[in-house]
């Protein structure tokens, strides 16, 4: 609407009036209808869009203040302004017009001068009104634009944050004391080098939306997707008291959550996979990290680090975290049990705590199935190869496996290794099975004789089909 298109409705009983005034109007470019009465006024604004009206209080039926308050219940005073005109002596009649919603008045006798000042005063503020709702509107669609590409890489925290702040594109950062979520799968490697790239990605979209749902729903910030591994911080860009538990409470929804993933493997001939967890809370940089041309928001610090390094020690199905994090959760915690581990940069070994629970409000446990280990009827030969992270360290020994379970087994070698040791098995005892290799983690060691369990960290469909026929032939 341009002022010059306006239409105004002039409401007026006297016909002296109302052409008095509507030819001042069209003067002036407007076009302009005429209604006698309240009950024709009313009918005309319900069947066409007026920018103005003009409105005569003392009216016979019903009067300008009833037409007002009709009105009033349709329209708001920015969408149809209305301007009242009344007795010059009337005061009473102009304080119930500007309660009913009257956007001005002018008095009779009409000082025409002043009708079209007001007139334009009017229709200049429905215009200016009529741009801010075209900007916020314009505002609002860019942003569900924002949210709708961004939000599939972000949380709505952090687009909130974009869209809301000033800086929120600004680099830099600040140093805050945050919660970090590491996980990734086990045998995610060799999976998918016996898939299609079509699968892979079919995989890994179903994984990481199911992971990424479960973040979401616990208010973390998921700072980045590394193939099949998820980092995920809690206290960045929002804060809050709980950071720690929801963190904790998050990973073991999560692994509660693989059993729709498998389900869903089943019904693609996939075979099932596992997950590991780590956490740690420490002081970390966050902000806005990268270049004019590419940018992310993410954390930098030890902390970071240690959280990857206790996510590798991890086996499928388990949540470990360190004693930072633990010293969050009060008695609310539950574990199945402690170890200390080596950490590059740490002067002193880390406490870990394999968690199990998390009580409170949050009440997730996680389904605890003890692997039973069943001897053997004929022990097999193992070739076993140390690794250092996910690299040999050039380390090999024979080894005899004794016993075996669904998920662990137990092993004698020459010499007890350290928990949490790292191996890769060749059953040299099974001559179909030389092709493939067996990964595992040391569990545990016996005091009596330096027997070893090991808990399957990948392996081979292979490999797991003859460990079955193992199983079943004892």
């Amino acid at each position: 609407m341009t002022e010059e298109t306006a239409t105004l409705l002039v409401v007026d009983d006297n016909e002296m009036n109302r052409d008095m005034l509507s030819r001042r109007l069209e003067r002036k470019g407007y076009k302009v209808l005429l209604a006698e009465d309240g009950q024709q006024a009313l009918d005309m604004v319900a069947a066409q869009p007026f920018d103005l009206i003009l409105l005569d209080i003392m009216m016979p039926g019903i009067d300008g203040l009833e037409v007002l308050r009709r009105l009033r219940e349709k329209y708001t005073p920015a969408d149809l302004p209305v301007i009242m005109v009344t007795a010059k002596d009337s005061s009473e009649d102009v304080v119930a017009a500007l309660k009913f919603g009257a956007n001005d008045y002018v008095t009779k006798p009409i000082d025409f001068p002043v009708v079209m000042a007001r007139t334009h005063t009017q229709l200049l503020l429905k215009r200016a009104q009529v741009e801010l709702q075209k900007k916020v509107q314009e505002v609002e669609v860019r942003n569900t634009f924002i949210r709708k590409v961004f939000g599939r890489y972000l949380t709505d925290d952090v687009v909130n944050s974009l869209l809301e702040s000033p800086a929120g594109l600004e680099f830099g950062g600040e140093k805050r004391k945050v919660t970090i979520l590491m996980s990734d799968l086990r045998g995610f490697s060799a999976l998918s080098e016996r898939l299609g790239p079509e699968k892979v990605v079919a995989f890994l979209n179903n994984y990481l939306g199911a992971m990424a749902d479960v973040i979401t729903e616990h208010q973390g910030t998921i700072d980045e997707f590394i193939g099949d591994a998820v980092l995920a911080i809690f206290g960045a860009p929002v804060k809050r008291e709980d950071d720690a538990q929801r963190a904790v409470a998050c990973a073991l929804a999560m692994q509660k959550a693989m059993d729709k993933v498998n389900a869903w493997n089943a019904t693609q001939g996939l075979g099932p996979v596992e997950m590991g967890v780590g956490i740690n809370t420490g002081e970390v940089v966050v902000g806005n990290i990268g270049s004019d041309r590419r940018a992310k928001y993410g954390v930098v610090g030890s902390a970071v680090n240690l959280a990857g390094r206790v996510e590798s020690y991890t086996v499928g199905g388990q949540v470990l975290i360190t004693d930072a994090t633990a010293s969050e959760m009060r008695e609310l915690l539950k574990t199945r049990r402690q170890f200390q581990m080596e950490a590059k940069g740490m002067r002193d070994p880390i406490t870990i705590h394999d968690v199990t629970g998390l009580g409170g409000r949050f009440n997730v446990h996680l389904d605890e199935e003890e692997d039973v280990l069943h001897a053997l009827a004929e022990q097999l030969a193992v070739q076993c190869h140390k690794l250092d992270g996910k690299h040999g360290s050039g380390e090999q020994f024979p080894a005899t496996l004794l016993r075996l379970g669904k998920k662990s087994a137990e092993l004698q070698g020459p010499v007890p290794l350290a928990v949490q040791t790292n191996l890769k098995l060749r059953l040299t005892g099974h001559p179909a099975l030389l092709e493939e290799d067996l990964y595992v983690k040391v569990m545990d060691v016996r005091t009596d004789g330096g027997a070893m369990v090991v808990q399957f960290t990948s392996v081979p469909p292979g490999i797991r089909s003859a460990l079955d026929g193992l199983a079943r032939a004892r």
